[in-house]
This record gives structure tokens, sequence and C-alpha cells, in this order.
């Protein structure tokens, strides 16, 4: 489709956004929607990877693997020191 690794990352992102809207505002299958949001993580990861270290001539950050794993490696820590994080209620499970 000739969409480039950005807008391709932003197709899937909002297929992810779709499905955790479906999980908190309806009463659509949790399993459903589980499997939905684990297919869209696939090539949002591919993606997302394929810009890290695509050559910049094909629309990529030429990174190395290394350079790019150190990169997600510093979001991943990041996102984990920013977002708090809570026990579940008791009694619910989703």
């Amino acid at each position: 489709m000739g969409l480039g690794f950005e807008y391709g990352a932003l197709v899937f992102s909002g297929g992810l956004v779709v499905v955790a809207g479906c999980y908190f505002w309806t009463k659509l299958s949790r399993t459903l929607l589980f499997w939905a949001a684990f297919v869209l993580t696939r090539p949002l990861g591919a993606t997302l990877g394929d810009l890290l270290d695509k050559p910049i001539a094909q629309g990529g950050l030429h990174l190395s693997r290394l350079y790019a794993s150190l990169a997600l490696l510093v979001f991943i820590g990041v996102c984990v020191l920013a977002i708090p994080q809570r026990a579940a209620k008791p009694g619910r499970l989703g």
C-alpha cells in the first residue's frame, strides 16, 4: 500500500486503540479482544523494528540492531518507571 513505516505503525497502533476501546466500552468477548490485540502486536513490532533498522533511503532510521535494541530497552525501562503499577482489585480478573 506504500504507507511507509511510520504510517504502517500508526495503522496497527490505531487497531490496538480500537481493541482497547472495545475492551473498556463494550461487552465483546474478552477472549476475542485478547486475540485481536495479540495478532495486531506482531505486525506493529515488525513495522517498528523496520523503522529503526532499515536504511534512510528505504524510510528507516538506519540504527544498528544493537542501538535499536538499546533504544527499545530504554523505552521499556522508562515506561515501567513512569506508568504506575497497582494491584488488581479483589474479585476482578479483567
